[in-house]
């Protein structure tokens, strides 16, 4: 398997990206866009979940890179409620609500399984790469 040297090369920070930029066309739009909080805190949970794994895997350490990648997860578990309360309220229709939905909770059930990687993996990080145990 390929080091990973660059946030941009992990699969969830792109699917991240991609459900991000979906987010961000679909709250554009009315009736939504009129929802103006609403619509802000979308753009900015969708946004935080591809900026912490970013963040967490910049920071050059394991443990580190976990706590964020946790953060990340429960941003997109945020982004899920916000989709429930757009479908409740007929901002967005049901077909966009399931695409959305099916999207984020496979980018919760992909970034869980990294976590669940990373935490049985003896890699400390390039923070710590050079320090003695």
């Amino acid at each position: 398997m390929a080091t990973i040297r660059r946030f941009e090369d992990l699969e969830i920070w792109q699917r991240a990206r991609e459900l991000c930029k979906k987010v961000y066309s679909s709250v554009m739009k009315p009736p939504i866009s009129k929802e103006y909080r609403l619509a802000d805190q979308m753009k900015g949970s969708s946004g935080s979940v591809m900026d912490n794994i970013a963040e967490g895997f910049d920071r050059g350490s394991r443990l580190e890179f976990v706590n964020s990648l946790s953060i990340a997860r429960g941003e997109a578990g945020e982004l899920k409620s916000q989709l429930y309360r757009c479908l409740d309220n007929n901002f967005i229709s049901q077909e966009l609500f399931d695409e959305l939905l099916q999207e984020t909770d496979e980018l919760i059930r992909k970034i869980s399984s990294f976590i669940d990687y990373l935490n049985k993996s003896a890699i400390r990080g390039q923070k710590f790469k050079d320090r003695v145990k």
